[in-house]
């Protein structure tokens, strides 16, 4: 038997598996001709340059499309920004003012309608808490406060006001729930 033979035939001290497949000898390589050669090389540098093309490409398209994304995000920065101009005057010439404190909170309050105006039309909705049965999916509770008066778990107090654009939460509400013990043994 030549060396070949012998590692073609499986071993079952070497070879766990019975039923592995033996190794083939390879074929003889059949000569190509120079012409056949040729054309495969040419093939080949023609298919090198194409595959670099692409890959520059790529990377072009790549580099295009974050170019593209940082400018929309200017773009939607700057018109968010824009709402809120209006608003910072506002604040500065309160800051300014003279008045009393009563126009001064006058003042503070129809600056608060101009910023939620400016907020609502960036379609963000400020979450419902005083009122409704704690979500902790949209609220946060600050403390519990047993309140016989009120329905168990309902929210009697918003201590920060919470915000969503359309299903998406900015931010829960911050509030306080009530216990109502009786509502539990019941």
């Amino acid at each position: 038997m030549t060396e070949e033979t012998l590692e073609a035939t499986p071993n079952s001290e070497t070879s766990p598996d019975p039923q592995a497949e033996a190794i083939v000898p390879l074929p003889e390589t059949a000569a190509v001709s120079q012409e056949e050669f040729d054309r495969l090389k040419t093939e080949r540098d023609s298919l090198v340059d194409r595959l670099a093309r692409l890959q520059a490409e790529f990377e072009n398209a790549r580099k295009r499309e974050v170019r593209e994304r940082n400018e929309f995000r200017d773009y939607a920065v700057a018109g968010a920004v824009d709402q809120f101009l209006p608003v910072l005057d506002n604040f500065q010439l309160a800051l300014k003012s003279t008045g009393s404190t009563e126009q001064l909170r006058t003042g503070v309050e129809l600056i608060v309608k101009q910023m939620e105006e400016a907020l609502r039309s960036l379609n963000v909705q400020p979450v419902e808490a005083v009122g409704a049965e704690f979500d902790p999916r949209v609220h946060e509770a600050l403390e519990m406060v047993e309140k016989p008066d009120l329905p168990d778990h309902q929210v009697f107090d918003e201590v920060r006001r919470g915000y969503r654009i359309k299903e998406r939460l900015l931010r829960p509400a911050l509030v306080r729930v009530a216990s109502n013990p009786q509502q539990k043994e019941a």
